[in-house]
């Protein structure tokens, strides 16, 4: 063999290689993920709280069944987001509307999950209604550091009175030996209508914002997941313009949100329907960090609403609906009025 062609031929063998080793990539996936679990409370009345005005609490009969059957699928639920990429449940699952710490372990003790050895963030928060957040992580993958929850004061427009709401919660841990940050919201409702009780939802973002703000005051680089049942859209003041979330990769800056779900509401999609409309109250955003085309660490792969069939009502008024667990004054053996949603972070396996 001429000389030229030896060394075009170990080009070639070397370009081979390299296209070889390339398809050889592996990476590892985890689902992030956050779920409204409406209304899970437990059937004991407790004499400090505004439980009795709860759905289950409202049934006269088969309490203790209806429980057990909403702690199920619940469990079903969180068992089965991304599962389908990942071959595995959750690594960490923000989760809201729940009452009690009690009824959050039910969840994670259901067979279905058990084997997994979810470990539970959660605080008593002063909300009127006696819901809270919380989250939930794999033991094996996930390491809280700092925990902390985080009062959002806000009063009644008319009477000045203090509003009692949920707490935001904070969470600060290692996921497989890098840190990572999740704060998990569920912000004050839309009762009383939109324009109302936008102030109040404009408060929850600024405490949102001032979260971050601390978190990248310590570390400009902090991958934050800023997640949660905002009853706001993605195209709404609170989070466009207190956020600054951005729909645009290319848009964030370093110290930058990007909110993935804002591409998913412009298609018209939701987690959440309510007179024949969608909505994307819920929603996981992330900071530039994560967004770095380096996957040497863990960065975001894609996000998603988790609307599998069998979470859509198929009959009746709600029609095309998520499949709520609670209606017309009974339990449907439905499981929540929000679809989940989930981001992947991938990490290169070397």
């Amino acid at each position: 063999m001429r000389p030229l062609q030896f060394r075009l031929a170990i080009l070639f063998l070397l370009i081979l290689l390299s296209a070889n080793a390339q398809e050889k990539k592996r990476f590892k996936v985890h689902t992030i993920a956050f779920y409204n679990l409406e209304n899970l409370f437990d059937t004991i009345n407790d004499p400090n709280k505004f439980d009795e005005r709860s759905p289950i609490m409202e049934m006269k009969t088969n309490r203790a069944e209806v429980y057990k059957k909403k702690v199920h699928n619940m469990a079903r639920v969180i068992a089965d987001i991304g599962s389908e990429v990942t071959h595995n449940t959750p690594v960490i699952i923000g989760i809201s509307e729940v009452e009690n710490r009690e009824v959050i372990e039910d969840v994670v003790n259901d067979p279905l999950l058990l084997h997994k050895d979810y470990g539970i963030v959660h605080f008593n928060s002063p909300d009127v209604r006696s819901i809270d957040v919380g989250l939930l992580y794999q033991k094996a993958l996930f390491t809280p550091i700092l925990t902390s929850s985080h009062e959002l004061k806000i009063y009644d427009d008319i009477t000045r009175k203090r509003v009692y709401t949920r707490d935001q919660l904070l969470v600060s841990g290692k996921l497989e030996g890098e840190m990572i940050h999740i704060i998990v919201n569920h912000w004050p409702s839309r009762s009383g209508g939109e324009a109302r009780s936008r102030p109040k939802r404009i408060a929850a973002a600024k405490l949102t914002k001032r979260l971050i703000d601390s978190l990248q005051s310590i570390d400009p680089y902090a991958k934050i997941f800023a997640m949660g049942d905002l009853n706001d859209d993605p195209t709404n003041a609170s989070v466009k313009d207190i956020l600054k979330a951005k729909k645009d990769k290319e848009d964030v800056g370093l110290k930058g949100i990007y909110n993935p779900m804002e591409a998913m509401a412009k298609k018209g999609l939701g987690s959440n329907a309510y007179r024949d409309a969608w909505s994307l109250f819920d929603q996981i955003m992330v900071t530039k960090p994560l967004l770095e085309k380096d996957y040497s660490s863990f960065r975001f792969y894609k996000a998603g609403i988790f609307g599998k069939n069998y979470l859509i009502n198929k009959k009746g008024r709600w029609k095309g609906y998520p499949f709520r667990s609670f209606a017309d004054g009974g339990f449907t053996n439905g499981f929540s009025d929000h679809f989940p949603v989930f981001v992947y972070v991938i990490k290169e396996i070397k």
